[in-house]
């Protein structure tokens, strides 16, 4: 069984089930051991009790056709929140480009449930979008840059975000099939990078995804 993460809190009460009441199914996707003790895992009603592989498993044939990518370079402390959001909205897979190692804590496990590669730099994940027939789409407010709000994002790409703060380098954006923007309105020049990721996802959403399969 999977060593039960916390799950989330509403009033001070687990969020989550108990012990299975009745007869078990037959059935192997579920995990004996969370059928016995119950299951406060932080994933919807319909994994109640459900191992991971079959979690995954079932993820992998509902995921959509746009990756993730984004820059590691100074430890950005906003990966954890991208892989969140990009589990939440069934992200084919999240690439972490730079160094290897990431601070795990906003993703709230869900780096179980999502599939995570590595790439030391940007050649390897361009090779890989090539390979894969994937369209680059640099997310950055940058002068050229295309708003998102009127663009069409192709349906089969990777959304390349950079870091907080710096954001993307150069080579980042010149290597891009495509440079998107999100319009602003108040003082910051920036915002979040966790943030403009899950904007960009949510837009992606939008324009290719089948609403009639979410949750």
């Amino acid at each position: 069984m999977d060593e039960q993460e916390p799950g989330p809190t509403e009033w001070g009460t687990t969020v989550g089930v108990g012990p299975w009441e009745g007869p078990w199914p037959d059935d192997e996707r579920y995990d004996p051991e969370l059928l016995a003790h119950g299951d406060r895992r932080n994933v919807v009603d319909e994994y109640r009790y459900w191992r991971r592989e079959a979690i995954v498993a079932d993820l992998d044939r509902r995921r959509h056709g746009f990756h993730v990518a984004i820059e590691n370079f100074q430890h950005d402390h906003n990966i954890g929140t991208v892989v969140r959001t990009a589990n939440a909205f069934a992200a084919r897979a999240v690439h972490i480009v730079g160094r290897r190692r990431w601070n795990r804590r906003g993703a709230m496990v869900t780096d179980r449930y999502q599939h995570v590669h590595h790439h030391p730099d940007l050649e390897s994940l361009r090779a890989y979008a090539r390979e894969h027939s994937l369209a680059v789409v640099a997310v950055d407010n940058t002068q050229g840059s295309r708003p998102i709000e009127r663009t069409a994002l192709p349906e089969r790409c990777v959304l390349l975000f950079g870091q907080e703060g710096p954001g993307l380098r150069d080579e980042s954006r010149e290597g891009a099939d495509l440079v998107v923007s999100i319009a602003q309105f108040g003082s910051t020049r920036s915002i979040n990078a966790g943030v403009a990721a899950g904007i960009v996802m949510h837009t992606w959403i939008e324009q290719h995804a089948d609403l009639a399969t979410a949750w």
